[in-house]
């Protein structure tokens, strides 16, 4: 009869984890294969599973007078989508992602091109901090933080007031006299707000991109007689494009489905991630808010092969 000492045990213990040590080390694949299985299980069962449930939910009937889902399968809630109403959600949602996007870009730049080009250690820790603190703090707290900046008797009222811009204003928005509300309900402060609470996600993408600009290209530039502005036309510019396409994934996307800002500030109007809310929360219709999750599925899809083609993936 053998027994097996505490010593023996050990031995082959360590045995057996050199024999898997070496047949992992044999076939690398089977390696990678179990790093990545576990996370790709979750991914598909947990997150792509209850995707596809949420958008079979959009073929499911509706019924208006008893309040409940049917099973019965219909396209009627997908074709809804481009009825009037609902199709004008989609436009005004669209087109302020769309303006949130170059908005962000043309603030973030000047902030980024500095960050990457003339700061280092201490200064340049500083800009990151001071970049990055503004996403620490809750985004309810941000958004209704700036229900009283752009109310009456705000920061904003006095600012426009004091400056002289109320003309200026008056023609922007579009209106005869500026009230003192006038901007806490106008699709130009809604605006703002989408800019300061996703700014920061537009900032550092381009830095990073600046960071890896290569300075010999510059002074190669500035040998072959070219000025500072072709420089940074022809050189600056088309190298930071796939920084810029990066941090548009962010502002696009998020825009896209927000529904709290739409909710806080601007006038009273649908955005495709309230309209979701309000169907799903409010109504109970989960068909028809899952017809509008369908949205911007699509077009986020759309969006992201267009920004892989600018390297947006490359500067991420």
């Amino acid at each position: 009869m053998q027994i097996s000492t505490p010593i023996a045990v050990t031995e082959q213990r360590q045995g057996v984890m050199n024999r898997l040590s070496s047949l992992l080390y044999r076939k690398p694949n089977l390696y990678l294969s179990m790093l990545l299985i576990p996370p790709l299980v979750w991914f598909g069962a947990i997150y792509l599973g209850s995707l596809l449930n949420l958008l079979w939910q959009g073929v499911y009937t509706f019924d208006d007078f008893s309040m409940t889902v049917l099973p019965e399968l219909t396209t009627a809630n997908f074709t809804a989508l481009f009825q009037p109403a609902n199709f004008d959600i989609i436009v005004r949602t669209v087109s302020m992602a769309i303006a949130v996007s170059i908005g962000s870009a043309l603030i973030a730049f000047p902030i980024a091109y500095y960050m990457a080009r003339y700061t280092t250690g201490k200064t340049k820790a500083f800009f990151y901090i001071a970049v990055m603190m503004p996403m620490w703090a809750s985004y309810i707290v941000k958004a209704y933080a700036w229900t009283l900046l752009l109310a009456k008797g705000g920061v904003a009222q006095w600012f426009v007031e004091h400056m002289g811009l109320t003309p200026l204003l008056q023609f922007i928005l579009g209106i005869p006299g500026v009230g003192g509300s006038t901007l806490s309900t106008s699709h130009l402060g809604r605006f703002f707000v989408f800019i300061y609470i996703w700014l920061p996600f537009m900032i550092l993408p381009i830095q990073a991109a600046l960071e890896r600009l290569p300075p010999s290209l510059l002074q190669a530039s500035s040998d072959l007689g070219a000025r500072p502005w072709q420089t940074f036309v022809q050189v600056i510019l088309p190298l930071s494009i796939p920084g810029i396409a990066a941090g548009s994934i962010f502002t696009f996307s998020l825009t896209l489905g927000d529904f709290i800002v739409p909710q806080l500030i601007g006038p009273p109007g649908y955005f495709i991630g309230s309209m979701v809310y309000a169907q799903q929360g409010a109504i109970g219709n989960m068909p028809m808010a899952a017809a509008f999750t369908l949205v911007p599925i699509v077009l986020i899809a759309i969006y992201l092969s267009v920004v892989k083609r600018l390297g947006a993936f490359d500067a991420l």
